[in-house]
């Protein structure tokens, strides 16, 4: 099968298309034949390498000897003998590494059905963004009906999600955004958007109780002022520490500190996939609660293409590979 491999860790320039053995099936994993992959920071990390920290790890290591992809969209080839609840030919999405190629096996417990109002590129866009939305809103917040919330980086992958997820919970959200995704922003149910190039939401004229960086560019000290004093920030994704060590101190380190030290929550967000979150997601889908905003879609072969596209950090929505 065709599959996206690296040998060594780097830009995407290690990136390459070959024939690779199709996967092994276990007995309690599934074959999905790949329609669409959604590509984000996690590919880019691994892909990279970075922080640097991370590279000698070995479960790192050998996630970089597999196939790049985690976002998966497809349908089931064959199901392995102890599996139940799917069967060949379920369409489903999850979380599977290595969906950069023709087929992957994965495990049922990360894996849901297909909403079928969703196009195979929108699917795709669904599992790992969505289910870090959730997770950061529902889970490390424990966002409130009323609450004011401010979603940081709300016209990317993971915030076009955080706003939709953010309104079902019956928040008031206010979306932080270039001005060239304003509209986008209000359209997926923001009450407010602010312009980061126009106007400073950090000068403390203006509070939420719970904040969402996705963006992870600006110092903690900065996000609390805009924070009410019992307010929530949490942390998404490990950018913004430099290349060594990323956003560990930011998430893993100095936000647990803070939050003994303060009365405001600073939580970090490493989100895992899991049936029961993606069956939510699909769910809200469904109830017409939420949709994916895909931004661009690549072929397989272009797969070092949309990891390029996706650096330059204008994304509006997710960027996705399809097989």
């Amino acid at each position: 099968m065709k599959a996206i491999v690296q040998d060594r860790f780097g830009s995407a320039d290690v990136l390459e298309l070959r024939d690779v053995p199709e996967p092994v099936v276990g007995d309690d994993q599934v074959l999905v034949s790949v329609r669409a992959a959604g590509c984000g920071p996690d590919v880019w990390h691994i892909m990279a390498g970075k922080p640097y920290m991370v590279r000698p790890i070995p479960e790192v290591r050998r996630a970089m000897k597999a196939p790049r992809g985690r976002d998966v969209a497809g349908v089931i080839e064959r199901v392995g003998a102890a599996v139940t609840g799917f069967a060949p030919g379920d369409e489903v999405i999850g979380v599977v590494e290595g969906s950069f190629a023709e087929f992957v096996a994965g495990s049922p417990a990360k894996l849901a059905r297909k909403p079928a109002a969703l196009s195979w590129e929108e699917a795709g866009a669904l599992p790992i963004s969505g289910v870090t939305a959730l997770q950061a809103l529902r889970d490390a917040a424990e966002v409130q009906p009323g609450q004011r919330v401010l979603i940081v980086g709300a016209g990317g992958g993971v915030g076009t999600f955080a706003v939709q997820i953010a309104k079902a919970l019956g928040a008031h959200v206010t979306g932080v955004c270039s001005g060239a995704k304003a509209d986008l922003v209000h359209s997926l149910g923001a009450d407010d958007v602010i312009d980061y190039t126009r106007e400073d939401f950090t000068d403390g004229a203006r509070r939420w109780d719970v904040i969402v960086d996705t963006a992870g560019r600006r110092p903690l000290r900065k996000l609390r002022r805009a924070l009410t004093p019992k307010g929530t920030l949490v942390i998404v994704g490990g950018d913004g520490g430099g290349r060594w060590t990323g956003g560990f101190g930011r998430q893993m380190l100095r936000a647990p500190l803070l939050s003994l030290l303060t009365g405001q929550r600073l939580r970090p967000v490493l989100a895992e996939g899991n049936h029961d979150d993606l069956e939510i997601l699909a769910k809200m889908v469904e109830d017409g609660e939420m949709r994916p905003v895909v931004d661009r879609t690549f072929a397989l072969p272009d797969a070092a293409e949309a990891i390029r596209y996706l650096e330059r950090g204008h994304a509006a929505g997710k960027v996705v590979v399809t097989a």
